[in-house]
């Protein structure tokens, strides 16, 4: 096969998967209402191999848009409903002791809901810093051990995690390094209104949408190999960067920078800024991304990456009004 021809092949299988989510984005619309930029940030962390947070006050449909984007892709689903008293053995799975019918005793292992292929982590900021740091190995290798036996997760294997911004009591802060295992946050925002009006109409009568699949898994993996194989400018490449290492406040950072900025990004930022930038452009149809997909990716890359100190909070300046001028001064 030419180099021509093999470039062809390539085109063609980024245009057949882009067709695929656009049918997903148009059958999620119709259940999800309002939630546009929700669901194109959800299918793009999917798409890019990643894990996403989504966070957002109640009622907002975050769960029916997680069950749904499963339903749609073919992917086996569970849920686990974090509390203060959820142990780690309660996700990962453990192991019983068993006689056979001779006497003897051994161990079984019983797998807990991890073995999915997309694990919703509904309200995951509840639970203790040891179960949450249970999905840690998990979410970074695909497998989990468990009393010294490793046991490999299902392919693809996605955690989409649910939190409640407003709730303080009885909630433990997510730390940097869960954080950081999420490709973006996703802001989940109030509809507006007219999205609002349809939504009622729909849900308050007596036909209920309903979802069927338009992906399997297959279809999934292959597009996550897909978006490894797009091209990305050079330009597009330096704006990720140098907004990146702009938010550290190192020595040779802004002084605004050096005031307000606590801890910045990691190496880990720019790589969620390059497999996101790709994966919108492959489910909106495009064969490489832009300047554009880095200003619109900055808030959900680099919110959860970062954090103000309490000159910034003092001052009236919160991470997202902050990113918008990192991201003025970058691209």
């Amino acid at each position: 096969m030419t180099e021509t021809q093999a470039t062809q092949d390539l085109l063609q299988k980024f245009d057949e998967i882009s067709v695929k989510f656009g049918g997903a984005k148009a059958a999620l619309g119709k259940v999800v209402f309002g939630q546009d930029e929700v669901i194109d940030l959800t299918l793009a962390t999917l798409a890019a191999g990643g894990h996403g947070l989504l966070v957002g006050a109640p009622g907002l449909a975050k769960t029916l848009l997680v069950t749904s984007v499963a339903d749609l892709l073919g992917l086996s689903a569970k849920r686990v409903q974090f509390t203060p008293d959820l142990m780690p053995g309660d996700v990962l799975g453990s192991e019983v002791l068993e006689e056979s019918a001779s006497g003897r005793r051994e161990f079984r292992f019983v797998p807990g809901p991890i073995f999915c292929q997309l694990l919703m982590a509904d309200e995951i900021n509840r639970a203790s810093p040891r179960t949450q740091s249970a999905l840690l190995q998990a979410m970074q290798e695909q497998h989990v051990t468990v009393a010294g036996e490793r046991h490999d997760l299902p392919a693809p294997f996605h955690v989409l995690a649910t939190q409640n911004p407003i709730e303080q009591e009885g909630t433990y802060p997510l730390p940097e390094a869960q954080l950081d295992r999420f490709l973006l946050q996703i802001d989940v925002q109030y509809p507006d209104l007219d999205s609002e009006r349809k939504m009622l109409a729909a849900t308050t009568g007596s036909d209920q949408s309903d979802v069927s699949a338009v992906m399997s898994a297959d279809d999934l993996i292959a597009a996550q190999k897909l978006v490894r194989q797009m091209p990305i400018g050079e330009q597009v490449v330096d704006a990720i960067l140098k907004l990146v290492r702009g938010a550290r406040p190192t020595d040779d950072a802004n002084e605004k920078v050096k005031q307000f900025v606590a801890w910045g990004p990691g190496p880990r930022a720019s790589q969620a800024f390059s497999l996101a930038a790709r994966s919108l452009a492959l489910i909106e149809g495009r064969h490489a991304p832009s300047l554009d997909d880095v200003r619109r990716l900055a808030g959900p890359v680099l919110r959860h990456r970062m954090a103000l100190n309490f000159s910034a909070r003092s001052e009236g300046i919160d991470v997202n009004s902050f990113i918008e001028d990192l991201v003025a001064g970058a691209c």
